[in-house]
């Protein structure tokens, strides 16, 4: 048996937490062959963000065009696109139909509170991509910039609902809200998710790992779940082992101590 092929379009994070390199070693663990096309570098490691270089968007499709005219590559990811132009011109990709089950995990912040995409970017991907992509990822403070609220008024379940049905209405298929930075009463010990669909609703909880290693959760689910979308499972399947993969790898890594600050993940169960 040969590995299939998928695609990831995010930016480097040179401490290794997350962006390329998470997503790399999450495609690994799937048993996947991980391509790349680099969107950005950036001076980063577990304390922050220090400087980000956005490439050419000539560059950038250039990769993306390369990969897809040699390999079959069953599905793909966006993470950090860094500006609108970036956004854009992916999106032109998509309409040519060479992302196929296109997961857009819309990076707009790091976990350090450090801004990733520039002015313009929260439009286009409201405008351009998302009606084009088969899972949107926000996590929860991504999903109010998005819909244009502020996250401290989303304090219940329903309110997560509300945020995901109104990306859903700008066109993609699903949309799964992760709720890492959900705090409400009874939701101490477990983290929610909702994911969004025309027809249904599903809420995925799992504990909440007391850790500070959880730089690149978010770029690792949404790799997950592009791996699960290529491997031939549905959109409810890979969302479940994408969950099941996030915890055991924040479980895995939970009493590391790699950096100063937040550290990475568990990728290839090296503690499990």
């Amino acid at each position: 048996m040969q590995p299939i092929t998928v695609l990831s379009i995010a930016g480097s994070d040179s401490g290794g937490g997350a962006g390329i390199q998470a997503d790399l070693r999450t495609f690994a663990a799937f048993g996947v062959h991980g391509t790349t096309a680099l969107t950005a570098v950036t001076a980063q490691n577990t304390l922050g963000v220090y400087d980000v270089s956005v490439l050419p968007t000539s560059l950038v499709i250039s990769q993306v065009r390369c990969v897809v005219d040699d390999f079959d590559v069953a599905s793909v990811k966006t993470g950090m696109l860094g500006d609108a132009d970036v956004v854009e011109s992916v999106a032109d990709l998509a309409r040519e139909g060479l992302l196929a089950h296109l997961v857009v995990d819309p990076v707009l912040i790091s976990s350090t509170h450090h801004s990733l995409m520039r002015d313009g970017g929260v439009r286009a991907y409201r405008e351009a991509l998302f009606p084009l992509a088969t899972v949107v990822t926000p996590n929860l403070r991504e999903a109010a910039v998005l819909c244009d609220v502020d996250v401290r008024d989303i304090s219940t379940i329903d309110d997560m609902h509300v945020l995901a049905r109104q990306l859903l209405a700008l066109g993609p298929r699903y949309v799964l809200v992760k709720g890492g930075h959900f705090a409400a009463a009874g939701f101490d010990a477990l983290v929610p998710d909702v994911l969004v669909s025309r027809d249904e609703v599903v809420v995925f909880e799992s504990p909440r790992v007391a850790t500070t290693n959880d730089h690149g959760t978010g770029c690792s689910l949404s790799a997950a779940l592009c791996a699960g979308l290529g491997l031939g499972r549905s959109v409810h399947d890979a969302t479940r082992d994408a969950k099941s993969f996030v915890l055991a790898a924040l479980q895995g890594a939970s009493d590391w101590r790699l950096g100063h600050g937040r550290g990475p993940l568990d990728h290839l169960g090296w503690n499990q």
